[in-house]
């Protein structure tokens, strides 16, 4: 049993540290001339077809599941998947990667307020003490001071990112059970792929790539080197890697892991690209971190929910 816990730990972590590794592989794209939505759609096309197969052998007998659940997954697409890559890879062209995540991590925040408001579940002291830290926390990481010199654009795009990422945990948690992870995986990926692609050929996204070498970690390289990472390693196996965990630890613990990547994402990019933010905005994000840490807590505070039907669906990777 300990050694299964152990393994499941090690998924987590693997999930985390490679799900960190898109903002700096987007960031060589987009550098190149690649627009941001090209890079997402790119990205979670590619990933798309890569989890079909498994997608389709899941889904064997049970495509009613799959066709009772086109509008979610639709949405899910739209919103969890190609809003939120979109606004994050715009971020990342005016932030240090490691603040463009902080902002997206207010998603979780986000998700508080939306279901106090709209389903009037008012937050517990702990989850209240959570949010202000966390709010806090995002002054600090701002540094209204003016010696960040953060540019608004990318704070903008920052927290539309955080939008999104909170569209990921409501429509996950309404996601049919019976509907396999990878397939939500999967059609959700394929839906934000084409839903960017209609907008680029419609004239009101930006879409345009180049095909020349690209600039990775100080060095010239084929344009596919970037690609690959973001579709393979940081969607393919961080999806993959995720699901196990989520399979060993169950979707809460696995989740509250990955938070991990937030502090994989600012040494990736310190390494590769020798982004570090400033001593303010790294105390703001450990306070972000930690009001992010007291909401998990105050969550594991309520039994997850088991039923003997239907399993909790684990964990996607949207960012």
């Amino acid at each position: 049993m300990q050694r299964r816990h152990t393994a499941g730990l090690g998924l987590a972590l693997l999930s985390a540290v490679t799900f960190a590794t898109s903002g700096t592989f987007a960031r060589s794209l987009i550098d190149a001339g690649w627009s941001a939505g090209a890079a997402v759609a790119a990205r979670v096309g590619v990933a798309a077809l890569i989890l079909a197969v498994p997608a389709v052998l899941a889904l064997r007998g049970r495509w009613h599941v799959l066709r009772r659940n086109l509008g979610t997954l639709g949405l899910f697409g739209i919103l969890a998947v190609g809003a939120a890559q979109a606004c994050f890879f715009n971020a990342v062209q005016y932030l240090p990667i490691g603040v463009a995540l902080l902002l997206e991590y207010l998603g979780i925040i986000l998700v508080v307020g939306w279901m106090w408001a709209a389903h009037g579940q008012r937050p517990r002291r702990l989850t209240v003490a959570g949010a202000v830290t966390a709010v806090l926390g995002l002054v600090f990481v701002l540094d209204l001071t003016g010696n960040a010199d953060l540019d608004p654009v990318g704070v903008l795009w920052g927290l539309g990112a955080a939008v999104g990422l909170a569209g990921y945990f409501v429509l996950s948690a309404r996601t049919d059970n019976e509907l396999p992870s990878v397939a939500l995986a999967s059609g959700g990926m394929a839906a934000g792929a084409l839903a960017l692609l209609a907008l680029g050929a419609a004239g009101a996204m930006p879409l345009h790539a180049t095909f020349g070498p690209v600039t990775f970690a100080d060095h010239k390289v084929s344009w596919l080197v970037p690609l690959a990472g973001l579709s393979i390693v940081a969607a393919v196996v961080s999806y993959v890697a995720g699901i196990g965990a989520a399979r060993i630890l169950g979707a809460r613990l696995s989740s509250f892991v990955g938070l991990t990547e937030v502090m994989f994402a600012v040494l990736i990019a310190w390494a590769v690209l020798g982004e570090l933010p400033s001593m303010i905005q790294l105390v703001g994000g450990l306070l972000i971190i930690g009001g992010v840490v007291l909401v998990r807590i105050d969550e594991f505070r309520t039994p997850e929910p088991q039923t003997p039907s239907a399993k909790p669906t684990d964990p996607v990777p949207v960012a």
